[in-house]
C-alpha cells in the first residue's frame, strides 16, 4: 500500500504529527507506547501488516506523542504530563473530524486512552488496551509492579545503552533472537528521541498512576494482555480489569508486551469482532472531571469592616479575577454562591494552577482564599455537573487554611511531571465520606 501522508496539528503550543489510513466505517486510534514514530513503523514488516489488518475495517488514526517521533521535542527537565499527552487525543480527533472513535493504547499509551475515556466518553466508542500498567512503582497493595530499586536502576543505565543492539527478551521476547528486527529497533530509539529524552520520559511514566480513574470507565472496554508479559504482569492486568466496569479480558500467550509481532493477528480479529459487534450506544451521563471549590476567608468578617458597598465591590473585582482565571485554565463555573466559586476542568494539572493563580491574585485585593481540588466521577444532576466528587472537593475546601490549596491524594497522583510541588498534609476525615483521604497543599 502507499504509505500515508504525515500531517501536523497544534496541541496547546507543541505540533503533533499524524497520519490517517484506510476509511473504515469505525474511527479507531492507536496510541502505542513509551516511544512512537508513525513514519518508521511503517518501515517494520510486521507492524505494516498490523496497521494495515487495523485499516483494512476502519479509519486508522496514528499520531506520534509530544517528544516523540516526528511530534515537536520537549524539554527533559519537563517532559509531558498524561494530561498534556492527552489533549494531544484530541487535537488528533479535531483535526481529522472524529467526533467518536475506538481508542486502542498498548502500554503507556494505554494509560492515555484510559484517561481519555474517562474525561470525554461522549467521544468514545469504545477503548481497548493492551499490556496496560496502572501504577509503574511497587507498593503493598500493587506487588506487581516494578520495585523502586528495579525502576531506578532501570533509567539509571538507560542513557548509556540508548540506540546501541536492543535487547528484546522483555518488550518482545517472540523476536528476541531475530537480528533484523532487534537492528530495526536500535534505528528506531536513534531517530525517535535522544539519550536524554528518553531517560526524561521513562521518569515520567515511572510516575504514572490511573487507579483512581479505572472505576470511573463507562464505555465498553476490551483488555488483551500476554499471560507472559514481564514489563507489565498478567495479575496487574486482571486487577485493572476487575475496577473498570463492565470490562472484558482476553488472556492472550506468550510474553510480547507489544501488540504486532507474535499475538498481532488474534489481537486484531478480537478488536474487529468487538467493534463491529452490535452494541447499544452508551449515555455519557457519568465522566470524570476535576472539580475546584474557592471562598474568601473570613468575608462576613471583612464585609463588616469595610461596608456593604466597598464589599459588593470587592466581591465583583474577586469574580472578575476568579473568571479570567477560569477562561484561561478552560475551567468551566458550575456555581456561584457568595464569594465562593466551583468550576470543572478536563484535567487536574489545569485546575490546581488556576486555584494558585487565583490564590496569588486576589492577594493584591488584600484578601485570602483557600481552595480544594479533587477527582473523580461526576454526573450531570439538573443541567450542573455533580455527585461525590463534587462532595469531596468541597470537603477538602473545608480543610485549607486562609491562602491554601489543597488536593486529594488523587490529584496529586495524576499529575507526576507536571512541575507542580506539593507538601503531605496527613490523612482527614471527611465528613459524610467514608475511610481516610490523605491531603497535599500545593505550594
Amino acid at each position: 500500500m502507499t504509505l500515508p501522508e504525515t500531517r501536523y496539528t497544534r496541541s496547546g503550543d507543541v505540533n503533533i504529527a499524524y497520519q490517517v489510513v484506510g476509511d473504515g466505517p469505525i474511527d479507531l486510534l492507536y496510541s502505542g507506547g513509551w516511544i512512537t514514530n508513525v513514519e518508521l513503523g511503517w518501515e517494520e514488516p510486521h507492524i505494516a501488516r498490523f496497521y494495515e489488518r487495523l485499516a483494512s475495517f476502519s479509519r486508522l488514526i496514528l499520531f506520534d506523542k509530544r517528544g516523540t517521533g516526528l511530534s515537536d521535542r520537549v524539554p527533559d527537565d519537563r517532559p509531558p504530563t498524561l494530561e498534556e499527552r492527552t489533549d494531544d487525543i484530541r487535537a488528533v480527533l479535531d483535526v481529522v473530524g472524529s467526533e467518536h472513535a475506538a481508542l486502542f493504547g498498548s502500554s503507556e499509551g494505554g494509560s492515555m486512552c484510559v484517561l481519555f475515556a474517562a474525561t470525554y466518553p461522549g467521544r468514545v466508542r469504545a477503548l481497548i488496551t493492551h499490556g496496560i500498567f496502572a501504577k509503574r512503582r511497587w507498593s503493598p497493595d500493587h506487588p506487581w509492579a516494578p520495585t523502586w530499586q528495579e525502576r531506578d536502576e532501570w533509567l539509571a543505565g538507560l542513557a548509556a545503552r540508548w540506540g546501541g543492539e536492543t535487547d528484546l527478551s522483555v518488550i518482545a521476547p517472540s523476536l528476541a533472537d531475530d537480528p533484523s528486527v532487534k537492528s530495526w529497533f536500535a534505528r528506531f530509539a536513534r531517530l525517535s528521541v535522544s539519550p536524554s529524552a528518553a531517560v526524561a520520559l521513562g521518569r515520567m511514566n515511572t510516575d504514572i498512576d490511573i487507579r483512581a480513574v479505572l472505576p470511573t470507565i463507562r464505555v465498553p472496554t476490551l483488555m488483551l494482555h500476554a499471560t507472559g508479559d514481564r514489563d507489565a504482569r498478567i495479575e496487574e492486568g486482571r486487577w485493572i480489569a476487575e475496577r473498570i466496569p463492565g470490562a472484558r479480558l482476553i488472556e492472550l500467550t506468550g510474553g510480547d508486551h507489544v501488540p504486532f509481532f507474535a499475538n498481532a493477528d488474534r489481537v486484531v480479529e478480537e478488536i474487529q469482532h468487538f467493534l463491529t459487534g452490535a452494541r447499544p450506544p452508551v449515555e455519557p451521563d457519568r465522566f470524570l472531571a476535576t472539580v475546584l471549590f474557592t471562598d474568601i476567608v473570613e468575608g462576613t468578617k471583612r464585609a463588616a469592616e469595610i461596608g456593604d458597598r466597598r464589599w459588593r465591590e470587592l466581591v465583583e473585582r474577586h469574580h472578575g479575577l476568579v473568571r479570567a482565571e477560569l477562561r484561561r485554565h478552560r475551567g468551566v463555573e458550575q456555581d456561584t454562591a457568595g464569594d465562593g466559586f466551583y468550576a470543572t476542568f478536563d484535567g487536574p494539572a489545569r485546575a490546581v494552577r488556576c486555584a494558585l493563580a487565583v490564590r496569588d491574585g486576589v492577594r493584591e485585593l488584600g484578601i485570602d482564599i483557600r481552595a480544594g481540588v479533587h477527582t473523580g466521577e461526576c454526573e450531570q444532576i439538573g443541567g450542573k455537573v455533580g455527585g461525590l466528587a463534587a462532595i469531596i472537593g468541597a470537603r477538602v475546601r473545608e480543610l485549607a487554611v486562609p491562602g491554601e490549596v489543597l488536593v486529594s491524594s488523587t490529584v496529586r497522583d495524576l499529575v507526576p511531571g507536571s512541575g507542580l510541588v506539593f507538601e503531605e498534609r496527613g490523612p482527614h476525615r471527611l465528613k459524610g465520606i467514608p475511610d481516610e483521604w490523605r491531603v497535599f497543599a500545593a505550594v
